[in-house]
């Protein structure tokens, strides 16, 4: 599993390197797909459920699921969120991040390293004997203390031998509530915060999550060991 979250956080930097103007969400979602394929694995989005791609690329006011395309050309001052993972020999890694395309508004970048921080302070509190409620809370107590708003309707998860497991992983909730953290338990810890509202809306394409109120959104995502000493993230790149 280590493997195939040191791969998948490979595909997530490279791919995140070639964000920039000009550049299409195809391109980012094929030079993803190579390196991932370079490396022995195989990229665990692609037909998931039928999801069309490699990663998930959403752009903007799109929190989640964006499907990349050859006519989405990114534009300087596009918040770039890149979902994708890879698997190896039967285990499975997941990890995103969103990337700045040339210079972006102050919100943007406000919005992106609470983001990021909201993370790290849900991986904090991953201790063993814990409960799921104390990640969910971390990362909320967080975002609303910066004036953001964690999206509701999509969570964090479980992965392992399957790209999706129990247990959900919420990014709201109450502190000592909910599942026992356990050494050997491996969590996918996402956050999805949003500018404005937490409401989403799901286009007819069936895939891409949007914000109800048009706001911007941003994601990170690491995939997470418990471990007796703690965290250990093991989408580190």
């Amino acid at each position: 599993m280590l493997e195939a979250c040191r791969i998948s956080a490979g595909a997530l930097k490279i791919a995140g390197e070639a964000v920039e103007p000009g550049v299409t969400t195809a391109e980012l979602d094929e030079i993803a797909e190579k390196y991932i394929r370079s490396q022995g694995a195989e990229p665990n989005f692609k037909n998931y459920d039928g999801y069309p791609a490699t990663a998930c690329i959403s752009v903007n006011n799109e929190v989640i699921h964006g499907i990349p395309s050859k006519k989405r050309k990114l534009e300087a001052g596009d918040i770039v969120s890149i979902d994708l993972g890879a698997k190896f020999d039967g285990y499975h890694g997941d990890n995103a991040a969103t990337f700045a395309c040339g210079d972006v508004s102050p919100e943007a970048k406000r919005l992106m390293e609470v983001t990021r921080e909201s993370l790290y302070k849900g991986i904090a509190a991953a201790l063993p004997g814990g409960r799921i409620g104390d990640i969910s809370n971390a990362v909320q107590s967080y975002v609303e203390k910066n004036g953001f708003s964690v999206v509701r309707d999509f969570v964090g998860h479980g992965v392992g031998t399957h790209l999706h497991e129990a247990p959900e992983v919420p990014n709201f909730g109450t502190a000592g509530h909910g599942i026992r953290l356990l050494p050997g338990m491996t969590l996918a810890i996402e956050p999805m915060v949003n500018a404005g509202g937490f409401g989403v809306k799901v286009l007819p394409d069936g895939w891409t999550v949007l914000t109800k109120d048009g706001s911007l959104s941003a994601h990170f995502e690491h995939t997470v060991a418990i471990t007796p000493d703690g965290p250990l993230i093991m989408t580190k790149a």
